[in-house]
């Protein structure tokens, strides 16, 4: 479960690195191509959060059906 919870934090760093490469590469003066770049941020970012959303959806479901467990600290 670890290596999964991992492998979706890579996922999800990578995406936030692909928009923002499409961010400060979408400074060109052609427009189209500008226009292109922040479509495809748009979809990178839009990534991250379908991959986010699915992390925190798994993770509820694997301790709901008993793989994880919690370990932290009591609250009182």
């Amino acid at each position: 479960m670890k290596t999964v919870v991992l492998l979706a934090f890579l996922a999800i760093l990578a995406s936030l690195g692909a928009a923002l490469f499409f961010m400060l590469r979408g400074d060109r003066k052609s427009a189209p191509n500008g226009e292109r770049d922040g479509q495809r941020m748009a979809r990178m970012l839009a990534w991250r959060v379908g991959l986010s959303i699915a992390l925190f959806v798994a993770l509820l479901l694997a301790w709901k059906l008993g793989y994880i467990q919690p370990t932290g600290l009591p609250a009182a």
